[in-house]
């Protein structure tokens, strides 16, 4: 070998030496790591949950409407007498932007009485939701995207799930603006009480999917605040680029489980 081609040998091998030791973009000290999966209900109790149930002050779990059930979050009306338009929710106590979240869930028991005819069998995960602590007192719904959970009621009867429902929000589909207050989505429909995946990838204020056992059933781009919404929430048109997330009880009993999130 030539001193020419032993010095480039050298050289070479310095340069793999050193990338050994520092890895890309960082210093020695620093190590690259993959995002992972993190779970946002711990089977256990409702810890890092807070409630906010219709006409009950905030933290208030009225009448334990929400539990935890063979580690299941559970939505449960065994010391209610009636609904009364009690509409309630759970939410998680960060605020995410971009993400999947992915869990299980099925309906359980008979619709509580006085609950209304279009809720039976029904719930939902709402996303990119406004805090609870601006919720007002009397108010049935947070400001948010909600992925609509419905169950198949009467056999050979079509009634999707993983669908869009949007109070105080619209959002973009097919390049127009869609201010109808719920779309359906192309699912199949589930008539027992099995469990269902539910997967949601969630991008900013750009394109957001959900997913109905492992199958794309609908996808919508730009929500912004619009339609009805309390005063404190921000004008009409604000792009919708994050919030909270939460687990809706609507009068049917629900069982959510295997709660995950990945940041994007």
């Amino acid at each position: 070998m030539s001193n020419f081609h032993h010095f480039i040998l050298i050289i070479f091998i310095a340069i793999v030496l050193s990338n050994c030791k520092n890895p890309a973009n960082g210093s020695k000290d620093e190590v690259q790591t993959e995002p992972e999966w993190v779970s946002l209900f711990n089977g256990v109790d409702l810890t890092g949950w807070q409630v906010k149930i219709k006409d009950q002050p905030l933290g208030l779990n009225w009448k334990n409407t929400f539990i935890v059930v063979d580690s299941t979050l559970s939505v449960d009306y065994s010391a209610y007498e009636n609904f009364d338009d009690s509409f309630g929710h759970i939410f998680y106590k960060n605020s995410y932007s971009n993400y999947r979240l992915k869990l299980q869930y099925r309906f359980t028991g008979e619709q509580l009485e006085g609950g209304e005819n279009w809720a039976n069998k029904n719930s939902g995960v709402m996303i990119h939701c406004q805090s609870p602590e601006t919720m007002e007192l009397d108010q049935s719904f947070p400001v948010c995207l909600e992925v609509q959970l419905l169950g198949g009621l009467t056999e050979n009867e079509p009634r999707s799930t993983g669908n869009l429902c949007t109070p105080g929000t619209h959002v973009v589909m097919d390049n127009k603006i869609v201010t109808t207050h719920c779309i359906d989505s192309n699912s199949d429909t589930y008539y027992g009480s099995e469990w269902i995946d539910l997967e949601l990838v969630v991008r900013n204020d750009s394109i957001i999917s959900h997913f109905i056992d492992g199958k794309k059933v609908i996808e919508y781009s730009k929500p912004v605040i619009g339609g009805d919404h309390n005063t404190q929430i921000d004008k009409d048109g604000t792009p919708l680029k994050e919030g909270y997330i939460s687990l809706q009880s609507e009068s049917h009993p629900v069982a959510f489980k295997n709660i995950m999130l990945l940041e994007l």
